[in-house]
């Protein structure tokens, strides 16, 4: 298995804690011993390759965080400054007049 791990946590009020929104692994040669993955050394030796494992971004516990930790009282949620761009400006979610 794993031999080390680096985890990423965003707070989540609904949860009362951190929750894992990144992480990455290291598995020595785990995974490519079941997947025959293999090298060869600088003397010519076939060695198999150390795997790495990454979520790169765990997107809906991402939104979760972004949208609980940015509610206002009247329901609607905060843009974060950061992610104004890439929501074509808005910085401000809110319910439409349906």
């Amino acid at each position: 298995g794993q031999v080390q791990k680096f985890d990423i946590e965003a707070w989540m009020p609904s949860r009362g804690g951190y929750g894992e929104t990144h992480s990455a692994s290291r598995f020595h040669d785990f995974q490519s011993r079941r997947l025959n993955l293999r090298y060869r050394d600088e003397e010519g030796k076939v060695r198999f390759c150390h795997t790495l494992n990454n979520t790169a971004i765990a997107t809906p516990r991402v939104l979760i965080s972004i949208l609980e930790n940015n509610q206002q009282a009247d329901g609607s949620v905060r843009i974060p400054p950061a992610l104004v761009p890439y929501m074509g400006g808005r910085d401000r979610i809110e319910k439409s007049g349906a």
